[in-house]
């Protein structure tokens, strides 16, 4: 399946007339194209499935939540969507970004709860070896880059400044990107491309589910 350049040319105008009396009107375009592009999300769970187990897939909705924000324009001009694994047994999950200039896959661990960071940070003091071999493989590395997400200054509390491993410590997320252009995510192979570089991230997530769901001893907590 593929998606269509419609999808930038809409979020483009809606950019300039971020307001509800044109998106009313224009609404059956939206609409179109939204449901084109959860088939593309439906399919790509499809697909996944086929060597991944995912149980869930969410297109995030269009209206922004403007309570708590400056920016009071009511739309968002992009399309999200996740795939979610599933839980208890694996962990992470993959989230699709579609705005024009701005098309990017992002994998691995958002927001992870204090019990979850507390786990990760331990198993990296008692072995950030194989995290870093993980994240440092060439193939992984020419696909995904480098670890992103917010990180601490210094030293997380519990870890000195000096340790090995500060540099993985010091981190609070734990997230990986691959870029496209907008004229890539609108061709034929775009899913299978999304799809390899999944596989691709695979033994970073499988890792992170191990640690995920056994305590400091290796014993099961699912």
């Amino acid at each position: 399946m593929q998606l269509r350049k419609d999808i930038f040319s809409f979020f483009r105008k809606l950019e300039q007339n971020n307001n509800r009396e044109w998106f009313e009107i224009h609404k059956p375009e939206f609409k179109a194209l939204e449901a084109e592009v959860k088939q593309f999300g439906e399919a790509l769970k499809e697909q996944l499935n086929q060597h991944d187990s995912v149980d869930r897939f969410k297109l995030f909705r269009v209206y922004r939540d403007v309570r708590f924000s400056k920016n009071k324009t009511p739309y968002k001009t992009h399309f999200g969507l996740t795939w979610h694994r599933t839980k208890p047994e694996l962990r992470g999950g993959y989230y699709l970004h579609l705005k024009p200039n701005d098309v990017f896959l992002a994998c691995g661990f958002w927001d992870p709860n204090p019990a979850d960071l507390k786990r990760i940070r331990q198993e990296i003091d008692l072995d950030g070896d194989e995290y870093r071999t993980l994240i440092n493989e060439p193939d992984f590395k020419r696909i995904w880059g480098n670890l992103e997400g917010n990180a601490v200054k210094t030293a997380p509390k519990g870890y000195p400044i000096d340790h090995p491993h500060i540099d993985l410590l010091r981190f609070k997320q734990h997230i990986f990107s691959k870029r496209f252009t907008m004229e890539e995510s609108t061709q034929p192979d775009f899913m299978d491309r999304l799809d390899a570089a999944l596989q691709a991230v695979r033994p970073f997530l499988d890792y992170m589910s191990a640690v995920l769901t056994t305590n400091a001893d290796g014993e099961s907590l699912v």
